[in-house]
């Protein structure tokens, strides 16, 4: 019996992970708010009913996308801002964690960056939240230098947002410079590199002279 139970489960599992990836294929070409159920069952190849067996509606479905693209984030966001290494050591290896990322999974950094603001509230506020955890969890990081001396919790929340906001707007950048032309692509990315590390630069300065 339990050894059925659990061929059930992990089928139940694959039909849930197989409707996750159908919607994050269509959703390539639409936003959340214009997909449609029955085009996801129809891409995995179920009845329209079976969809319900995994989520309550196409914003659920949102949700758990939102936490499939960036639930596995956190130890990655802690580590761009590490206070290991000198300061141009830290915004290089901050870069490029962004930039591999975007690299393995286009799709989901797409997908967050039109839905951020996009019409689907509770996907909205999915995204909010996990943002709120990434702001917080950077803070705790930012605590641990010795710059951050004397900092006062909501200033060192504010600069938390900033290198959260400048992580999400890097990523953008990849993502577009993957696309185009791809004798372009090198040129691309080597302009959004220079660049996020002029502004990544831009916040440490100030962050060294706050309380100047």
């Amino acid at each position: 019996m339990s050894h059925t139970l659990g061929i059930r489960q992990a089928q139940k599992q694959k039909t849930r992970q197989a409707l996750l990836d159908a919607a994050l294929a269509l959703l390539e070409e639409q936003s959340l708010s214009s997909l449609g159920l029955r085009e996801v069952t129809r891409a995995v190849g179920v009845a329209p009913t079976a969809f319900y067996r995994h989520f309550r509606s196409t914003a659920d479905l949102g949700v758990a996308l939102v936490e499939e693209a960036l639930g596995s984030l956190h130890p990655m966001i802690r580590t761009t801002v590490s206070t290991t290494g000198d300061p141009e050591e830290r915004v290089a290896r901050a870069i490029d964690l962004i930039a591999r990322h975007v690299d393995g999974y286009p799709a989901h950094v797409r997908f967050i960056a039109r839905e951020r603001h996009g019409g689907v509230q509770p996907v909205r506020e999915a995204i909010r939240d996990q943002l709120a955890r990434f702001a917080q969890e950077v803070k705790t990081e930012l605590a641990k230098d010795p710059v951050a001396h004397g900092w006062s919790e909501d200033d060192l929340l504010m600069l938390a947002h900033l290198y959260v906001d400048q992580m999400l707007s890097t990523a953008s950048l990849f993502l577009e410079a993957l696309e185009g032309p791809e004798e372009e692509r090198a040129d691309r990315t080597l302009h959004v590199t220079q660049l996020a590390t002029r502004q990544m630069r831009l916040i440490g300065l100030g962050r060294q002279h706050w309380l100047d």
